[in-house]
């Protein structure tokens, strides 16, 4: 069974083979079938009317010597007959007339003194006969015609073209003048035939001959033409590749030739607008890197501040005045606010560099769902819906983060209870987080995993971020998973989370990261869950 399938993908390989390189060679093939077609058009006519012309050319030729050379006969000796010949004349001068140059058979038809019909036959008894011709030509040569200026004699000779028994003859007939025997001639073109044979076998050669030639042709001017088209198709491969140094080497001053200096204008400059966008681009990362640095030792400094102010107003008879306590609350959400927002602005960073890496474990995920709730305090707002036992080997740390921001999200716009289910399917394992609120406008649904989006116009504040999603969504690619948002038909928004069963080849393939963002695990996840939240779906809501 197994010799047997492979050999039917073997076969079936083949045919995908074949069948790719006829459809690369698609122009090719039609090039050769319009000049094999063009070829053979011209060869094809060009013969026949080599062929028909010749052919009249030798009938006519070979007819008039033989129809002038009967004619003569019939004058100079069927002439000299008495007018009631006996069948011995008429036989005697069958014979002299058929040994002229022409070689043709005769036959004399004619009337004896007692009325009789006698003939006289070339070739004896078995010899050319009077129902070897055909009627109609006898009945021409037996009509008498009327005399005028244009007609001076009442009989004529006439002629017509036969096949006896697969050979091609002539046939003609003529009445003596003033009297005397009729005669008939018949003529073999078998010679002839056979040298027209010979002639159409020439022309048919000279046709296969010309088509094959003409294919050859157009093979080599495929080639020359195509050969360029190939190489460009190449290079516009490898420039789509990323390649932006491919260029095309140029010979000639054809339009081929323009074409690939075109080409290379046009990769060159490509190649400088993608650098000049990197080196932007680059910069723009590296200042938003250096700031969120930046900002982090004064941020240190006013947290500590924060935390002690915090700490006053929630002691009982705190030294904080009545007067500014609104002012102070103020200044400590804002102040944790700003600390979310530099420490997503550094994630989101890593995410853009590419510096972001994976460090894999075992998971039980509903362990670390429960681990998740647990942290923060959701137990009583969250129903959890999922089998021990389902294992995976993704980071801890960055699924920590994904599910911190969707359970977050859920709880600050949706609606208790967030209900989280986990099941397995094939090789993924998937998360669904579903709240029961109003759900998500249709018309902010592709946009709630930007950054920053706002909902409403109206309401640019939130209490989060407005980074969360897209970094949970980031998160999600780069263990090679994803994330969608939808709206439950029974109400209320379901955010769904697919991860492979594992990540060790994406893992492979990720950069070391920055370690200052490795300590982000659960303390920033609900901030960034409420914030991201806030900005997407709570602008709607």
């Amino acid at each position: 069974m197994t010799d047997r399938q492979g050999g039917l993908g073997g076969w079936t390989a083949g045919r995908k083979g074949t069948l790719s390189r006829l459809r690369f060679t698609s122009l090719r093939l039609r090039l050769v079938v319009v000049f094999a077609l063009v070829a053979l058009t011209a060869a094809v006519s060009a013969s026949g009317i080599a062929y028909w012309l010749n052919r009249e050319a030798v009938l006519t030729r070979t007819q008039d010597a033989v129809l002038r050379d009967f004619q003569q006969e019939m004058q100079n000796r069927a002439g000299a007959l008495p007018v009631h010949p006996t069948q011995d004349q008429l036989q005697r001068t069958a014979g002299q007339m058929a040994g002229s140059s022409q070689r043709f058979s005769v036959l004399l038809v004619g009337q004896d003194a007692d009325g009789r019909a006698v003939y006289g036959n070339s070739g004896g008894l078995s010899g050319f006969s009077l129902e070897d011709v055909p009627v109609s030509l006898r009945t021409a040569v037996n009509k008498q015609q009327k005399l005028s200026s244009a007609n001076k004699a009442p009989y004529h000779l006439y002629w017509q073209r036969i096949t006896d028994h697969g050979t091609p003859c002539l046939v003609a007939g003529t009445k003596v003048i003033g009297g005397g025997p009729t005669g008939y001639m018949l003529k073999s073109l078998e010679p002839e035939a056979k040298d027209l044979n010979s002639l159409a076998w020439s022309l048919g050669i000279a046709t296969a001959l010309a088509l094959v030639g003409a294919a050859l042709l157009a093979q080599a001017a495929a080639t020359t033409v195509l050969k360029p088209v190939h190489r460009l198709g190449v290079a516009a491969r490898r420039l789509g590749e990323g390649k932006l140094d491919t260029r095309l080497r140029v010979s000639g001053t054809d339009e081929l030739a323009d074409l690939s200096r075109t080409f290379n204008n046009a990769a060159e400059a490509l190649e400088k607008r993608v650098a000049d966008m990197a080196a932007r681009d680059e910069s723009s990362r590296r200042f938003v890197a250096d700031m969120s640095h930046e900002l982090r030792t004064p941020l240190t400094a006013i947290t500590a501040v924060t935390e002690v102010l915090e700490e006053e107003l929630d002691s009982e008879g705190g030294g904080i005045d009545p007067m500014i306590e609104p002012a102070v609350r103020l200044v400590v959400s804002e102040t944790r606010r700003l600390n979310d927002l530099v420490e997503n602005l550094m994630e989101v960073t890593r995410f853009d560099a590419g510096t972001a890496r994976l460090v894999l474990d075992d998971v039980d995920i509903a362990d670390q769902i429960t681990a998740c709730i647990d942290a923060r305090a959701w137990l009583d707002a969250v129903e959890l819906d999922a089998e021990r036992g389902i294992h995976a080997r993704l980071d801890p740390r960055r699924l920590d983060v994904i599910l911190a921001n969707l359970i977050g999200n859920a709880l600050k716009h949706g609606g208790s209870p967030v209900r989280v289910s986990v099941r397995e399917a094939d090789d993924e394992v998937v998360i669904q987080v579903r709240d029961h609120g109003p759900g998500i406008p249709e018309d902010v649904l592709p946009h709630v995993f930007d950054r920053f989006y706002k909902a409403s116009a109206s309401r640019p504040r939130s209490e989060g971020s407005g980074l969360g999603l897209s970094i949970a969504l980031n998160n999600a690619h780069i263990h090679g998973g994803d994330i969608t948002a939808a709206n439950s038909p029974d109400g209320g928004a379901v955010f769904t989370l697919r991860l492979p069963r594992d990540a060790s080849a994406l893992a492979a393939q990720t950069t070391e990261g920055d370690g200052n963002g490795e300590g982000q695990g659960k303390g920033g996840g609900e901030s960034r869950g409420g914030g991201s939240g806030g900005t997407a779906k709570g602008g709607a809501r």
